[in-house]
């Protein structure tokens, strides 16, 4: 009880510091103010403003000549929907839900057929491993999720289906490998700590500066053991320029298809990250 006026004012001065350095600052943040609003939040004990309303948060970002999406606001819905989603069923969605469900699928299968794991654990030194193949899979799927939440109702509908298909994959996978009960369900157990804490790590990252994304770079996906600062600086290269190819994909688009042509690792043509390929369905949002 004691916390809670602590936590808002804490909050209250993440936003405010945060909005003015938008205001300030032009074309991006004032970083000296985004790190007072930072401490404030750390000494108070509560977490960054990574659900803040205030979307320049999100431009603090080497690549900036790519035009920012718009964000969709929290749509009103009726008190009955409010209810039964209370009760932990879904309300009525835009779309037809197993089309999302569908979508959901196909979107974690871009996560792990589309990508070029190989070139990840040469480039990062990571051991040939199924926790290093999980590794570089999380990062996608973290992506994906941070996408998705951009959509509204339909698109955090969708993100539960993205994660309930990882895990039954990373499930299948380890049976596939041998791996016995006990044992799957101890690594079942340390992966899904290892997400959540990597989701909340990237969260603060790619709501802040490059230091603050790789330093959960190196603890999520390098275990910390990373000792060449040009891995780093690889990876969150890659997470920028990915994370703002995402975002100029249309959301309905995403919603129906789930189609996502990731950037490879070593771009070759900066530029090409401006030309975003328009995705297509039939009817039935196949």
């Amino acid at each position: 009880m004691y916390r809670r006026p602590l936590q808002f004012a804490a909050r209250s001065f993440a936003h405010v510091s945060a909005c003015r350095a938008a205001s300030a600052g032009g074309k991006g943040l004032d970083q000296e103010a985004c790190f007072r609003a930072l401490a404030a939040c750390q000494q108070a004990g509560v977490s960054s403003p990574l659900v803040t309303p205030c979307r320049t948060l999100h431009v603090a970002t080497q690549l900036r000549n790519v035009k920012e999406t718009h964000q969709h606001t929290e749509e009103e819905v009726g008190a009955f929907t409010k209810l039964i989603e209370a009760m932990g069923f879904t309300g009525p969605l835009k779309y037809n839900k197993w089309k999302i469900k569908i979508a959901a699928l196909r979107m974690y299968t871009c996560c792990v057929e589309r990508i070029n794991y190989d070139e990840f654990f040469d480039k990062c030194t990571l051991p040939d491993t199924l926790n290093s193949w999980f590794l570089v899979a999380q990062l996608h799927v973290w992506m994906c999720l941070v996408r998705m939440r951009q959509e509204g109702r339909e698109g955090k509908y969708m993100c539960r289906y993205i994660v309930h298909s990882m895990w039954e994959d990373v499930e299948q996978r380890s049976k596939i490998m041998g791996i016995d009960a006990i044992h799957r369900k101890e690594a079942m157990k340390a992966m899904t700590e290892t997400f959540y804490a990597a989701i909340f790590g990237y969260d603060e990252g790619i709501l802040s500066d490059d230091c603050v994304l790789a330093a959960a770079l190196w603890r999520n996906l390098f275990n910390r053991q990373c000792e060449d600062p040009r891995q780093l600086e690889l990876m969150v290269e890659y997470v920028r320029k990915q994370m703002q190819y995402i975002d100029a994909l249309d959301g309905d688009d995403l919603l129906l298809t789930g189609e996502v042509k990731w950037r490879p690792l070593v771009e070759e043509n900066a530029q090409s990250i401006l030309k975003v390929v328009t995705p297509t369905y039939n009817d039935a949002g196949l």
